[in-house]
């Protein structure tokens, strides 16, 4: 089978970097840690022991150094499962893809990656400040629905139950149930954060149920995701990437884990809008056991 992939297919800049992260293959580690915010790049960075390359275009900032001996690649994604889309197919393609000759490589590497990030709790056990591990998301956006063998990957039985318990509006994107790594999950997890389902949501307002000045095609759509439980598991946050990171990475064979700080509590209305205190706590962890 030939795999060669084309000019139009894997852009590479004239400097042989990939076209949007701007990272060229010898610059990526093994161990990625991916932040929202550009900014967050440099405080992740601030706890390295080296930093041997730094790279910048648009909302994707990057920088690889080591951690205790560790080499380690954080990168920022910017907002939403678009972004994430072009980050994991770019960071397989630099693990996976000889530039050279354009040909997948014969021996495949696998990346361990970790997105570091803020959600709003849904659940009485996820208070502001609370960091949570993402077993399972559902996916509101339909990223994942337009890649072949996704439901290799993905919990068909929670979509089913998942659809019923809400009555899912037939005109919304049909959601999709990615799996984090689960030996990543023990590692970074530990017991010192709260397990659960994750929902991936299209956008900050209507998609996360935030009324303003358009009503809501669902108004009841929080509370009956509140209610849902499966296997034990109840949709502990909102979020907006981590459905299509560990979708996308389980079909492309790596391993990949969300875990998120709330920032917001949507059932008890409460915010915390200063945080850098906190979410440097939950980048210290995630560094130690990555």
């Amino acid at each position: 089978m030939n795999n060669y992939i084309a000019e139009s297919e894997l852009v590479i800049n004239e400097d042989g970097s990939i076209f949007h992260l701007h990272i060229k293959p010898e610059q990526l580690a093994d161990r990625v840690i991916l932040v929202g915010d550009p900014g967050r790049v440099n405080l992740v960075a601030s706890h390295f022991d080296t930093c041997e390359c730094e790279a910048s275009n648009r909302e994707f900032h990057s920088k690889t150094g080591t951690y205790k001996g560790k080499r380690i690649t954080v990168l920022s994604t910017g907002i939403g499962c678009d972004n994430i889309d072009i980050v994991l197919n770019e960071l397989d393609a630099l693990a996976n893809i000889d530039f050279n000759t354009r040909m997948v490589n014969e021996n495949l590497r696998s990346l361990q990656i970790v997105r570091v990030g803020t959600c709003g709790g849904l659940q009485p056990n996820t208070p502001v400040g609370t960091f949570i591990a993402t077993v399972k998301s559902i996916g509101f956006d339909g990223l994942l629905n337009y890649y072949g063998r996704r439901d290799e990957v993905c919990d068909i039985e929670l979509e089913k139950a998942f659809t019923a318990h809400t009555s899912w509006l037939p005109q919304l994107p049909a959601p999709y149930v990615s799996v984090s790594d689960p030996e990543l999950i023990e590692r970074i997890a530990g017991d010192d954060m709260v397990r659960g389902i994750t929902c991936t949501c299209g956008g900050f307002y209507g998609p996360q149920g935030r009324c303003l000045r358009i009503p809501l095609a669902d108004p009841e759509l929080n509370s009956k995701i509140e209610s849902f439980e499966y296997q034990g598991l109840r949709v502990t946050n909102f979020e907006m990437e981590s459905s299509a990171l560990a979708g996308l990475s389980s079909l492309l064979g790596h391993k990949a884990m969300t875990c998120c700080m709330v920032l917001a509590n949507r059932r008890t209305h409460n915010m915390k809008t200063s945080y850098k205190n906190d979410i440097n706590t939950l980048i210290l962890t995630v560094l130690e056991r990555i």
